[in-house]
């Protein structure tokens, strides 16, 4: 058992014989988005200060306007992976297509790709409110030597081998899983080092908090309407308690500590849902599911879903597992 306060650095290399594919590369990985991170958190940290605040003029293949910060972060990322030559692709939720990477050296001999959403909840950055990263890590399935294809970014998420997230805020946090339990460890800013702080994560098996945006209320499916209407009802330990930040990383976070679902069904106005399969929900119920959590798109685990496009967008319950099981039975 790994001891508090160990570095992210000697936790990767302590824990290396955990993962089934150990060969060096993976801990390179994680350290590269490591070292993004604290560059983000600095960036983010300095947000009022300097004019990286609001809309940067542009949209993204979403067709969502992108945020200053949205375009710095993904650039962050981006470029330190470039520039560690560890992966043989990347795919963000800010770019229209993915980024085939070709090392100096090896000639596409690298064997991960990186999804990312490289600033999440980046609307919130203007009032000062949590905001985060997500990753989501796979082996490539074509043959090494040869350039990256969508093939390799279209994996249902149980083939992920490492997902996880950053939260900017009160402190910095970088929580992630390997397929062996979940890990958070927080940044000590004055020396630049992140700590295992919150060792074995894991969602309580049920809890008091539901977080939905109800503005959308009259818009949801009517199985939807009745969970929340459930969730409101004084009857044993309920009315639960509705706590809703806008930024999924928060909201998870805050769910996996006390206990808690996060909600966001497909409405009326967007009929697939609004969140990203490959760059938050995987990442996400790959991390819920080693933390004794359970996602689903409110009739099936997220994680066995097929991707068929880059950017496809599923209706998403994440959290404690009984009540994600009580949530889908309203969902029927």
């Amino acid at each position: 058992m790994t001891k508090k306060n160990t570095t992210l650095g000697e936790f990767i290399i302590e824990n290396q014989g955990s993962f089934q594919y150990s060969s060096g590369e993976l801990s390179k990985l994680i350290n590269a988005i490591r070292l993004a991170a604290k560059v983000v958190n600095h960036e983010v940290n300095k947000a009022g200060l300097i004019d990286i605040i609001g809309a940067a003029g542009d949209t993204n293949i979403q067709g969502e306007d992108q945020q200053k910060l949205d375009v710095l972060a993904n650039d962050r990322f981006i470029q330190t992976l470039k520039n560690r030559e560890i992966v043989c692709g990347i795919a963000s939720e800010e770019e229209d297509d993915f980024i085939s990477i070709n090392s100096n050296d090896n000639q596409h001999q690298n064997k991960y790709v990186v999804l990312i959403d490289p600033l999440d909840g980046s609307s919130n950055i203007d009032v000062n409110v949590s905001v985060g990263t997500i990753f989501s890590i796979y082996r490539r399935v074509t043959p090494l030597g040869t350039p990256v294809t969508l093939e390799d970014f279209l994996q249902s998420g149980d083939q992920q081998v490492a997902a996880g997230y950053v939260v900017y805020g009160t402190s910095t946090m970088l929580v992630y899983t390997t397929g062996d339990g979940v890990n958070g460890f927080t940044l000590n800013p004055a020396i630049g080092t992140f700590y295992l702080s919150h060792p074995n994560m894991q969602f309580p098996e049920t809890g008091k908090i539901y977080s939905v945006n109800e503005g959308n209320y009259v818009h949801f499916p009517q199985g939807v309407k009745d969970y929340i209407k459930y969730c409101q009802k004084e009857e044993g330990d309920r009315p639960y308690t509705s706590r809703y930040i806008g930024s999924l990383v928060s909201d998870f976070h805050r769910n996996m500590i006390k206990g808690g679902i996060y909600m966001y069904p497909k409405s009326s106005m967007a009929s697939e849902g609004k969140l990203r399969l490959l760059y938050e929900c995987n990442p996400m119920a790959f991390i819920a599911e080693q933390a004794n959590g359970r996602a689903s798109n409110g009739k099936q685990r997220i994680m066995e879903l097929k991707p068929t496009e880059l950017h496809q967008r599923v209706p998403f319950f994440c959290g404690s597992r009984k009540m994600v099981e009580k949530a889908e039975e309203f969902m029927k």
